[in-house]
């Protein structure tokens, strides 16, 4: 895992936003929003792309602007990181909730 996916990773658990704004013309840009009013992240979108291939985030595949969220490998993936559970945020499921597929 590259730093800037450790981080993304991280900063999804602490509840910050990772969104993925497309224009008209299909280009994308990945921000990460922080809690407070500090301005926007943005994230590479090769590291999006390698967690999102790896199961650890996931999309609500809006437009223009979709959400990424931890999914439940996203959550224990944070765990091996060393971040408690319990502190976590909502997964892409709900609460580490199994989707029944």
């Amino acid at each position: 895992m590259t730093p800037t996916q450790r981080h993304v990773l991280l900063s999804l658990a602490a509840g910050w936003t990772l969104k993925v704004h497309r224009t008209l013309d299909g280009d994308k840009q990945y921000l990460l929003h922080p809690l407070d009013d500090a301005p926007a992240r943005d994230v590479s979108p090769g590291a999006v792309e390698a967690l999102r291939s790896e199961g650890l985030v996931d999309s609500n595949k809006k437009f223009p602007a979709a959400t990424y969220l931890l999914t439940d490998k996203g959550r224990e993936a944070v765990v091996a990181l060393g971040e408690d559970a319990g502190d976590l945020p909502l997964t892409a499921w709900g609460w580490g909730e199994e989707t029944g597929d």
